[in-house]
């Protein structure tokens, strides 16, 4: 392995009375680009005269020196300048410049990739124009908003696609599911609204629930159909949702038992009943009957402290909610509560799963989807309050980099050096520092 060995000598001019802790730090930083375009300058400059002397060892005679040629790159310093050699060959009367070929210096870059970092990172929570704002008021990139977006979107598509986990033993799925906007108008000139659906995978009862995908506009067949080519499926026992149109006939496998969301359960109920042409008031009885069956009012913390001891209790709650669901049934008629009673009916098969689950292992599972809501307040402000013009395309790679952000931010640094494509091989070691009084 080669080694380039660089001597620098600094100077550094102390006041009379002496040097203020804060005053020195902010000096220094003031001076690191300095520092930092010293040495690449130093660095590109042996690359380049190596590269010369190899191909003029390799064919004598055929080189010949022809000038200079100026290039800028944006660096995370800022602008850097650098005088590029130029050599001719005389048998092909071409003009060459070595030094980009012996770095890996893309043609006509401006912007290396390493500058894209901070961007990337901040536009997960700011708009594209604050986030390059911010960057170039700090490190001086330069870059436009419109760069940011390209190098999110390549980003998005190189190093954050979903992994395949069907070696990972998921054994809960909760999904759900938020409108969000897009460039696209609809009939009446307004943005078209499209569904954004989240899928969330845990291992243990009480386990954290991991982001496994996310979708723009997609149904839930082709969610399944993805969710299938990602994950051992076969492994999932309880599903968790809001009982939504379309996601029990398209999630629900052979196996699995589905969880209703207790809090959407009741939530989604007056707006049954208004199907059925029952106002607001004319539903406080009906609301009161659902309201009162035990099932709907319990929270896990509370089910947590009971233990298999307690069976006889749990047993007498199950039975309750399940006489409670049938005295809410034979006060909705079906020739005149359609809706709510085929609403009430459905609820009650899969809205006390979480009773058969203690029964057979003793353990609690969720009761709502909360951990689903949890991660949409993340972003859903982000996207309708900020950025209120996405295509599809974008949003989902823009969703992709802040899945990797912000929910996994231990993994960032791993992530962008894999983009980078960090050779540990190279390595920059400070080996000698001096100091003395002049």
């Amino acid at each position: 392995m080669a080694e380039i060995q660089i001597d620098l000598k600094l100077t550094v001019k102390v006041p009379q009375e002496g040097m203020k802790i804060n005053n020195l730090l902010y000096q220094l930083r003031k001076f690191m680009p300095q520092l930092f375009f010293a040495i690449l300058q130093a660095i590109f400059s042996a690359v380049e005269e190596k590269a010369i002397a190899e191909l003029k060892k390799a064919s004598p005679q055929r080189y010949v020196r022809n000038g200079r040629q100026t290039r800028q790159i944006r660096t995370a310093y800022g602008l850097f300048r650098y005088q590029m050699a130029r050599i001719r060959d005389k048998e092909t009367r071409q003009t060459l410049t070595p030094l980009p070929g012996a770095i890996g210096l893309a043609r006509y870059r401006r912007h290396m990739i390493e500058t894209g970092e901070g961007g990337i990172g901040l536009v997960c929570h700011l708009s594209y124009r604050k986030a390059v704002k911010e960057v170039d008021r700090i490190l001086g990139t330069d870059m436009s908003k419109s760069t940011l977006h390209r190098q999110v979107q390549i980003f998005a598509r190189d190093r954050c696609d979903w992994p395949d986990l069907r070696k990972v033993p998921y054994r809960f799925l909760m999904v759900d599911g938020t409108k969000v906007r897009l460039q696209e108008v609809d009939q009446k000139g307004h943005g078209k609204k499209v569904e954004m659906r989240w899928a969330l995978a845990s291992l243990e009862e009480k386990g954290k629930f991991d982001l496994v995908g996310i979708w723009i506009g997609k149904s839930w067949q082709k969610i399944r159909r993805d969710l299938n080519q990602r994950l051992n499926y076969s492994n999932l026992e309880v599903l968790f949702s809001d009982g939504g149109p379309g996601i029990e006939e398209n999630l629900l496998a052979p196996g699995m038992r589905h969880q209703r969301c207790l809090w959407h359960g009741k939530q989604d109920f007056p707006y049954i009943l208004y199907l059925d042409k029952l106002k607001k008031p004319q539903q406080k009885e009906l609301k009161e009957k659902l309201k009162s069956i035990p099932a709907m009012n319990l929270r896990r913390s509370d089910l947590e402290q009971l233990t298999p001891e307690d069976l006889p209790r749990v047993k007498e709650l199950a039975q309750k909610t399940k006489q409670g669901f049938k005295e809410l049934l034979d006060a909705l008629p079906e020739e005149k509560y359609p809706a709510a009673r085929a609403y009430i009916q459905n609820l009650s098969q899969s809205v006390t799963t979480f009773f058969e689950f203690w029964f057979a292992n003793k353990l609690w599972i969720p009761l709502n989807t909360n951990a689903a809501k949890s991660c949409f307040s993340q972003v859903k402000n982000r996207i309708w309050a900020v950025g209120k013009r996405w295509g599809e395309p974008g949003l989902t790679n823009w969703l992709k980099v802040v899945v990797n952000k912000v929910f996994f931010p231990l993994n960032w640094n791993q992530l962008w050096a894999q983009y980078l494509h960090i050779d540990s091989n190279l390595q920059i070691n400070l080996t000698e520092v001096k100091y003395q009084w002049l």
